[in-house]
């Protein structure tokens, strides 16, 4: 008997994968580890959302800029172009009824969507995902986030996505990742790796104390992250918000983006064709207003 074929068919790509043994790479942006590693399923807690899923792990583009992790500007320009081709031959294949891009900061997302449509697709992404399902839950929503250069990336985000009315702050914990030029760094890949072997991390220490402060100063009502790699974070915060009286959600990315990606299979729509028009449309609009 043939298994039963489960109604999602995903795709996750990363926004960029790192050559192995390169002096800056890490185990989740190299090729080394089982896709559910890569995925960060061991400590998102994800895996649960997975059950009905039928779903592959694309690594992404082999970064074009260096051997190091995105933060800047330029760095997410080069990974969005290269993502690009990887989301077409996605939708080309017809094995996948939508296609989640993984990475805090979504590089290539508009332009996946306006590829996707054409095969009617729907494409998510979790910087997009978090901010949206935050707005059901609360008036305002906060992003705890690292890097100054990152925290700007992710401004022009929630302006893009026309929140600017319901995200509260930004809040920088400080920490980065490690790149050339830059030594004896405590990065947030060390501090991820002492938080999950039960040792005291400076990142969940600041991540709560800025929580906080979001959420009495600038009215947070609801917690989000920045980059994905800050997403492991979640757990800790929800609960230590938790245990000190506060009645707030904590959203991840990856988790955000799942679920919106079943939504919109379940509805059976995709991005609006008047948004995203192809390029020749059969109707068109004289006038576009704001």
């Amino acid at each position: 008997m043939t298994a039963e074929k489960k109604k999602y068919r995903f795709l996750f790509i990363q926004p960029f994968q790192l050559s192995t043994g390169g002096r800056f790479a890490d185990k989740y942006h190299s090729a080394e580890l089982p896709k559910e590693q890569r995925l960060r399923m061991n400590y998102l807690n994800i895996g649960h959302l997975l059950e009905d899923v039928e779903w592959d792990f694309h690594g992404g583009p082999v970064a074009p800029y260096g051997d190091w992790a995105v933060e800047t500007r330029e760095e997410f320009c080069h990974v969005a172009a290269a993502r690009l081709p990887i989301v077409r031959a996605a939708c080309e294949s017809g094995k996948y009824n939508a296609i989640v891009l993984l990475g805090g900061g979504e590089p290539g997302f508009l332009e996946s969507r306006e590829i996707a449509r054409k095969y009617g697709i729907p494409v998510t992404s979790c910087a997009f995902s978090q901010m949206h399902i935050a707005s059901m839950l609360g008036n305002k929503f906060s992003v705890i986030d690292f890097t100054e250069t990152h925290n700007m990336f992710y401004y022009d985000l929630v302006v893009r996505h026309c929140l600017t009315e319901r995200c509260a702050s930004i809040r920088n914990i400080n920490f980065y990742h490690a790149r050339p030029g830059v030594e004896d760094e405590n990065t947030i890949d060390k501090e991820r790796e002492k938080a999950l072997r039960g040792e005291p991390s400076e990142a969940v220490e600041r991540t709560v104390k800025e929580a906080v402060a979001a959420i009495e100063e600038d009215g947070a009502e609801v917690i989000t992250f920045g980059c994905s790699d800050v997403f492991w974070l979640q757990s800790f915060l929800q609960k230590r918000l938790h245990d000190i009286g506060w009645e707030v959600p904590v959203l991840e990315g990856y988790s955000c983006a799942i679920v919106l990606a079943k939504l919109f299979v379940d509805l059976g729509v995709d991005a609006s064709g008047l948004n995203f028009p192809s390029e020749r449309p059969k109707r068109w609009r004289r006038k576009k207003t704001f």
